[in-house]
C-alpha cells in the first residue's frame, strides 16, 4: 500500500484545479501546470482537495498511485511557490554572467560557454560565482541546473567546477613522492 498516495493534495487559497479525463490542470499565481495520469489511477477534486486512488490491485496501479500523487503535488507547489536550484562556481578565473537571456560561463575552456535557458525557466547570476535557476516545473528546473553543471563538474583533487549549493565533494589526496 502506498503511504504517499493515501495523502490528499490540499489546494491553497488562490489555486484552482480541474480534471478532464486523466488530465489535471492546476492554475495559480505563478502560472498554469498540467499533468496527464495513466489509466491506472482515478483523480477527483472535491472541496479544495485532490485525491488519487488506484484502479485495481495490480502492481502497476500501486506504482502509479504514489507517483501520480507526487506529480500533482509538484504542480500545486510549482504554481504557488515555484522551484529553485542554486549553483556555486569554484575555481580561479571561473565566472558566470548574464547577457540578456544568455548565461555566459568562463570555465577555463578555450572558449566561453553560452547557455540559453528554455522557456519557463529563469536563470540569473547575482554574483560571478553564483547561478540561480528558477521555474514552476521541477523536472525542467533540475534538468537545466544539471545541464549547466555538466560543463564543468567538480573535480575531487582541488574541488574546482560547478556544484550545487551545499553539495559535498569527496576530496582525494594528490600524488606523494
Amino acid at each position: 500500500m502506498s503511504r504517499i498516495g493515501k495523502k490528499p493534495v490540499d489546494l491553497p487559497s488562490g489555486v484552482s484545479a480541474s480534471v478532464s479525463g486523466q488530465t489535471v490542470e492546476v492554475k495559480g499565481p505563478k502560472g498554469t501546470r498540467s499533468f496527464r495520469a495513466t489509466d491506472d489511477v482515478t483523480i477527483a477534486v472535491e472541496d479544495n482537495v485532490i485525491t488519487i486512488t488506484p484502479r485495481g490491485k495490480s502492481k502497476r496501479a500501486r506504482q502509479q498511485w504514489g507517483m501520480s500523487r507526487t506529480q500533482v503535488q509538484n504542480c500545486v507547489t510549482g504554481v504557488t511557490e515555484g522551484f529553485k536550484k542554486e549553483l556555486e562556481i569554484q575555481g580561479v578565473g571561473y565566472r558566470a554572467q548574464m547577457q540578456g537571456n544568455t548565461l555566459k560561463l568562463n570555465l577555463g575552456l578555450s572558449h566561453d560557454v553560452d547557455y540559453t535557458a528554455p522557456d519557463g525557466v529563469t536563470v540569473t547570476a547575482p554574483k560571478q560565482t553564483e547561478i540561480i535557476v528558477e521555474g514552476i516545473d521541477e523536472q525542467l528546473v533540475g534538468q537545466v541546473a544539471a545541464n549547466i553543471r555538466q560543463w564543468r563538474k567538480p573535480e575531487p583533487y582541488k574541488g574546482k567546477g560547478i556544484r550545487y549549493k551545499g553539495e559535498f565533494i569527496f576530496r582525494k589526496e594528490g600524488k606523494k613522492k
